[in-house]
């Protein structure tokens, strides 16, 4: 009899399980047999990895949190530091020396080239 090679640990059980009972392998779920079809899942639903989360809608994550934060941005000209919003709605200039600290755009913020950047702490 030919069969299908293992693909995974947990087909194999299942095949010798279903023969041990004497009914044929079959990986069709209408067959008619004694044995509930067994189903493995393909990715682990109750630990998904941390890029599968982030890759998620905010609201779709296993545990929900927001996409936006608050960064400290450094003035390229005068070094003062000054907190923004990540996804701000308006220019932000510096107050010292009126240096465009960041843009906004659909998203994100934009922030201006030599300007550096660091998240706030929670």
């Amino acid at each position: 009899v030919n069969t299908p090679r293992e693909i995974n640990p947990s087909i194999a059980f299942t095949r010798r399980l279903w023969q041990h009972h004497g009914t044929p392998f079959s990986p069709s779920p209408t067959s008619s047999c004694r044995l509930p079809y067994l189903l493995t899942m393909v990715k682990d639903m109750l630990h998904p990895s941390k890029e599968d989360e982030k890759r998620k809608y905010k609201l779709k994550r296993l545990v929900q949190s927001p996409n936006s934060y608050f960064m400290d941005v450094r003035c390229s000209d005068c070094f003062i530091i000054t907190t923004v919003f990540s996804h701000a709605q308006t220019v932000v200039v510096c107050k010292d020396c009126s240096t465009m600290l960041c843009t906004p755009t659909g998203g994100k913020a934009r922030l201006t080239e030599g300007c550096s950047f660091r998240p706030k702490a929670k």
